[in-house]
């Protein structure tokens, strides 16, 4: 693989500013002025490669979902049996560590509210959902004993981890003193496996 384009640099640059406006601002007042003072850039060269700001956010979703894909790898990349598997996934979301990135995790909760507002926004996040559903499904289908994906207790399960993800990614953006230290991981995990073997 080469090397990115001068293009493909500079893209990023303004969604990675972005990002770091969002996580102090929101979404509303991330103008372009702002993501280009983040940047190091002129707001021309911003609209240069950007029409709008609804484009960057949406190359912003784009880039934490193929970081998200590539955190998964590496936490699953050793993993052999159907359970590791399992706990690769819920850490891949959760587990605090070198790994963590708080800040693709607090753009990610304006996204979130972002959805309620911009049609385009909603499309693309319940979809996102919606594809970490049926991952979920399928990596506790292979846990579960004689379920399938058309079972109530697997759907509602992954119903609820899922919320227990996205409602984690709140509380560590807006209440995280309140918020026991390294809870969420384990906690989900052991949820799991106490419906699971129950």
């Amino acid at each position: 693989m080469g090397r990115p384009s001068n293009t493909q640099k500079r893209k990023q640059e303004i969604v990675t500013a972005l990002l770091r406006v969002m996580a102090d601002l929101g979404y509303e007042k991330a103008s372009i002025q702002a993501i280009a003072r983040e940047a190091g850039l002129t707001p021309g060269l911003i609209h240069y490669h950007f029409k709008t700001k609804q484009e960057i956010l949406l190359s912003a979703v784009n880039w934490i979902v193929t970081s998200a894909e590539k955190r998964l790898a590496k936490f699953q990349e050793v993993k052999q049996t159907p359970w590791e598997k399992l706990e690769a996934f819920i850490n891949a979301r959760l587990a605090t560590g070198e790994a963590q990135m708080p800040e693709i995790v607090s753009a990610w909760v304006v996204i979130a509210a972002e959805s309620i507002r911009q049609p385009e926004v909603r499309e693309i996040y319940q979809g996102l959902i919606q594809t970490q559903l049926d991952m979920f499904a399928a990596l506790l289908i292979d846990v579960w004993e004689a379920k399938t994906k058309r079972d109530e207790d697997v759907i509602h399960l992954s119903a609820i981890v899922i919320a227990a993800i996205e409602g984690a990614f709140q509380l560590s953006v807006t209440a995280p003193q309140a918020m026991p230290k390294n809870y969420a991981a384990t906690s989900v995990i052991n949820l799991i496996k106490g419906q699971v073997n129950s």
